[in-house]
C-alpha cells in the first residue's frame, strides 16, 4: 500500500487501484470536488511522472487514450484546479511522492500494462440523473435524455424555441469548449444529421458558458453524456446502429403568444438586414419561430 496525503487531496494505491480523493483547500477546484472519489484501475494507466518545484511539486498521471469519457469530453482543456489526474505535493513531502511514483511504475511493469490506446471506456463516467445551470442555460441528462432550459440571459433568437429534448440516440458527439480569455466557451450536442457552424449563442443544441465558477460542472454533463455514447475507437461492427433522428412534439402556442412572435420575427428582420445577425444565423433563428407558429 502506497499513500500520499496533501491539502489539495489524498492518492490512495494497493496494487491493483488508485484511490483519487480531492482534498478541501480553498485551492481545489469545483470540477474535483464535484466528482469526488475516483477509482482508477491500474490497467487504465500509462504512466505516471512526478516533478519538483521549489516550493511545491507535482504528481502527474497519464491514462491511455480512449480509457477516460471525461478526458476524452474535455479534449485535454481542464485547467489544473480542475484536473483530477494531477496533486500539488508539498517540499517536506518529495520522499513520498518518489516513493508512490516507484510504486506505481514497478506495478505497471511487472503487470505488463501497455499504454497504447482502447477501443472501450475503463472508467464509467459520472452517473446520472445530473443537472447542471451555468452560462445561459440549464443542462439535464438521466441517461437517455438531455433537456437543454434556457434562463433570462439567453439570446432571444435562441430563446424563441423554447425548452429543447435530445434523445441520446439521436446524437453524434458532444463537445466542450472551456472560456479563454476574451473567448466564450461551450457545451454542444452534436444531433446526427443535423450540421451546424452557428455560434453557442443561438444555437438551439448549445449552452454558452462564459467563464464563471459552474462553467467547468458542464464538463461533467459532457463526461456523462460521452460515457453512454458508442466508444469512438470500438470496431465499427460493435456500435450501434444508427437511428434516424426523431423530431420531438413542439407544445403548441397560446394564442396571445402569436402577435408576440410576429414581433420577434420582424425584430429578427431588422438585425438581419442591419448586420447584426448573419444569413445562417437569421435563417436558424427565424425556423425556431416559425415552428412555434
Amino acid at each position: 500500500m502506497a499513500e500520499i496525503i496533501q491539502k489539495d487531496g489524498t492518492w490512495t494505491f494497493d496494487g491493483d487501484t488508485l484511490r483519487l480523493t480531492p482534498g478541501r483547500d480553498k485551492n481545489v477546484g469545483l470540477l474535483r470536488k464535484t466528482l469526488g472519489e475516483l477509482a482508477l484501475p491500474l490497467r487504465a494507466l500509462a504512466g505516471i511522472s512526478f516533478e519538483q518545484g521549489k516550493k511545491s511539486g507535482r504528481l502527474r498521471l497519464r491514462l491511455r487514450d480512449g480509457a477516460d469519457p471525461l478526458l476524452h469530453a474535455t479534449g485535454g482543456r481542464l485547467t489544473e484546479p480542475h484536473d483530477p489526474y494531477q496533486l500539488i505535493v508539498d517540499s517536506d513531502r518529495y520522499g513520498v511522492a518518489e516513493y508512490f511514483t516507484e510504486e506505481v511504475r514497478t506495478a505497471l511493469l511487472l503487470d505488463q500494462v501497455p499504454a497504447d490506446p482502447v477501443t472501450e471506456y475503463l472508467l464509467p463516467g459520472p452517473s446520472v440523473p445530473l443537472s447542471v445551470s451555468a452560462g445561459d442555460g440549464t443542462v439535464s441528462f438521466d441517461g437517455e435524455r438531455i433537456r437543454l432550459e434556457w434562463n433570462w440571459k439567453t439570446e432571444d433568437a435562441k430563446a424563441a424555441a423554447g425548452t429543447r429534448t435530445l434523445a441520446l440516440a439521436d446524437l453524434a458527439g458532444v463537445e466542450w469548449q472551456p472560456a479563454v480569455g476574451l473567448e466564450n466557451g461551450h457545451i454542444r450536442f452534436l444531433v446526427r444529421h443535423s450540421p451546424t457552424k452557428a455560434p453557442a449563442k443561438y444555437d438551439p443544441n448549445s449552452v454558452e458558458l462564459w467563464g464563471f465558477k459552474k462553467d467547468p460542472l458542464m464538463a461533467l454533463v459532457a463526461a456523462a453524456v460521452q460515457a453512454r455514447l458508442p466508444h469512438p475507437a470500438a470496431p465499427a461492427d460493435e456500435r450501434p446502429r444508427e437511428l434516424e433522428a426523431t423530431p420531438q412534439p413542439l407544445a403548441a402556442p397560446a394564442e396571445d403568444d402569436h402577435d408576440a412572435l410576429l414581433r420577434r420575427l420582424r425584430e429578427l428582420g431588422e438585425l438581419h438586414r442591419s448586420g447584426v445577425l448573419t444569413d445562417e444565423e437569421f435563417t436558424l433563428a427565424k425556423q425556431a419561430i416559425l415552428k412555434r407558429m
